[in-house]
C-alpha cells in the first residue's frame, strides 16, 4: 500500500481511530503532530486544490481555538491566502485528521471516504 503523511492530534479519538484504520488496510504511515508541526502553507494550498474541498472544510470547527478567535464572523471576510496563512499558523484550527498520498487528500474520518479513498 501506500505511504501516507497523516497530521493528528495523538489524544484526539477520531484520529486514533482514523489510523487504526489507515494500519489495518496496511498503509505506510508518517505521523505528524498537527500542534507541534502543523503544514506549511504551501503544503496546506496544494493540499486543499487537490482535495476538491471548499477551504471551510480544512477548519475545525468545533474546535475551541476557532470559537475563541470567533472565527465564524471572521473567515468570510478573509482571502484564501490570509486563511491558508491562518490555518498553517495553529494546526489547532485544522479539521484532524488531515492525510495525503501526495496525490489525494482527506480531511477528517468518515470511514465510507477512507474506504472510498485509501481502501484497498
Amino acid at each position: 500500500m501506500s505511504k501516507l503523511i497523516v497530521y493528528q492530534y495523538p489524544k484526539c479519538s477520531t484520529c486514533r481511530n482514523a489510523v487504526k484504520w489507515l494500519e489495518a488496510q496496511g498503509h505506510e504511515l508518517e505521523l505528524r503532530h498537527i500542534k507541534d508541526s502543523p503544514p506549511a502553507e504551501k503544503e496546506l494550498s496544494e493540499w486543499v486544490d487537490r482535495s476538491g474541498l471548499e477551504l471551510k472544510k480544512f477548519f475545525n470547527t468545533a474546535g475551541e481555538v476557532y470559537r475563541q478567535e470567533g472565527l465564524k464572523d471572521k473567515l468570510p471576510g478573509l482571502s484564501r491566502e490570509e486563511q491558508i496563512a491562518l490555518l498553517s499558523s495553529n494546526g489547532m484550527l485544522i479539521k484532524r485528521p488531515l492525510v495525503s498520498d501526495g496525490k489525494q487528500v482527506t480531511v477528517g474520518f468518515k470511514a465510507e471516504e477512507y474506504e472510498r479513498v485509501w481502501g484497498k
